[in-house]
């Protein structure tokens, strides 16, 4: 049994080692060995193709600060999700039990809504940079979680105005049999009959599917004018593809909310040209701060960012000098800070930190693929239209 003098002795100890910030007392903590970083992407699965992009972009918004935030090495950890939630919850739980002060991604949606609620429960801040979902960013969804990328409704909105644009009357879509683009699809369908739009055909193939031979023969043999793509990753790639042994792209206009950048063009070839689709960031975007990480990026793997590259660069890069600037070592008031944050120098344009929801207000752009001359990738992207964020966000209703 301990002694009452020695039980009195030790927890003297301890609360002078909490009053000099020797231990975690609260909210407050010392100023650790290295900020560690938990990173939880999809590195294989469907989205696979996007997660290294993710990893490169923050590899550079940690290197072009020296590799330290307040002084401190900054050391990132890469977890698989494998593009599954259950991974993802899995992985980061890892990753905060082995200190992480932070966590980012994931890449789906759905692996970032779980890690959300992980986030929140453990009280650990939670970047999203490229996860559209609704969901994730609500007034009261979480303190502790924000998205500095665009959200589905801002991007079906460009979409929606698209169709308006090029005045389709038909359109026959093409959904992922998943949560997000579901949500996304129930948002277009509610706008078409208003608008004077039929849609003419459906189908929801499942995340991952690897044949769309009847689906594309489906598209072919209908009336549309236009297909709505609502999906992403290898499973837009798969379908543009097979989409363009029949030149599909000939007869129907092929387009979606994120149905294209340079990764995807590359991977499907001449038969993503033309396509049109939202672009949550393109290297062609003329800021100064873009022109500086293009740059950077460029000499450090020798090709342009994709968007995912840029918009995860973009985001930590964010969250990195909001942490410098508030100079302490509580995570609350990182929390604090960011929630109240501007910034002015994106690669995008002006982006506002939203405290109702935590979703960043940001510009829209949409663009198209074409022939690109050098230095730019063969297949690239055009900006045909930037929108303002006053079209893309509804007010808050708390």
């Amino acid at each position: 049994m301990v002694s009452v003098a020695k039980w009195f002795k030790k927890g003297m100890v301890v609360a002078a080692a909490a009053a000099m910030g020797l231990v975690s007392n609260g909210h407050a903590q010392s100023k650790p060995e290295k900020f560690k970083i938990g990173g939880v992407l999809s590195l294989s699965g469907p989205y696979g193709l996007l997660g290294e992009d993710m990893r490169r972009g923050v590899q550079i918004a940690v290197e072009e600060r020296g590799g330290k935030v307040m002084g401190v090495p900054i050391e990132v950890t890469w977890e698989d999700d494998e593009t599954k939630p259950q991974p993802a919850v899995q992985k980061a739980t890892k990753l905060i039990s082995e200190g992480s002060h932070m966590i980012f991604g994931a890449l789906s949606s759905a692996s970032t809504l779980a890690v959300m609620n992980l986030a929140k429960q453990r009280k650990v801040p939670h970047l999203v940079t490229i996860s559209a979902d609704d969901k994730i960013t609500v007034p009261g969804g979480s303190r502790y979680t924000f998205r500095t990328s665009n959200n589905l409704g801002m991007e079906n909105r460009m979409a929606l105005a698209y169709m308006q644009d090029r005045k389709l009357k038909k359109i026959y879509i093409v959904t992922a049999d998943y949560q997000a683009t579901r949500d996304g699809y129930e948002w277009i369908k509610q706008q078409t009959g208003p608008n004077g739009i039929q849609i003419v055909g459906e189908d929801f193939p499942p995340l991952g599917n690897r044949d769309y031979s009847s689906i594309v023969d489906k598209i072919a043999k209908s009336d549309a004018d236009g297909v709505l793509l609502m999906l992403t990753g290898s499973d837009v790639v798969t379908l543009l593809k097979q989409a363009g042994q029949v030149n599909l792209g000939k007869s129907k206009v092929l387009f979606g909310p994120v149905a294209a950048d340079e990764t995807m063009a590359a991977a499907v070839g001449p038969a993503s040209l033309g396509v049109n689709s939202g672009l949550r960031y393109d290297h062609t975007i003329d800021t100064a701060a873009n022109r500086k990480f293009v740059e950077a990026y460029r000499k450090k793997f020798g090709i342009f960012p994709s968007m995912t590259a840029g918009e995860a660069y973009d985001g930590m890069a964010w969250w990195l000098d909001t942490v410098e600037k508030t100079g302490s070592w509580d995570k609350e008031k990182w929390v604090d800070a960011f929630a109240a944050s501007v910034r002015e120098n994106s690669v995008e344009g002006k982006k506002t930190m939203r405290a109702c929801d935590h979703q960043a207000l940001q510009p829209g752009f949409w663009g198209e693929v074409v022939q690109g001359t050098p230095p730019a990738p063969a297949l690239t992207m055009k900006i045909t239209k930037v929108f303002p964020e006053e079209k893309l966000f509804e007010a808050c209703k708390n």
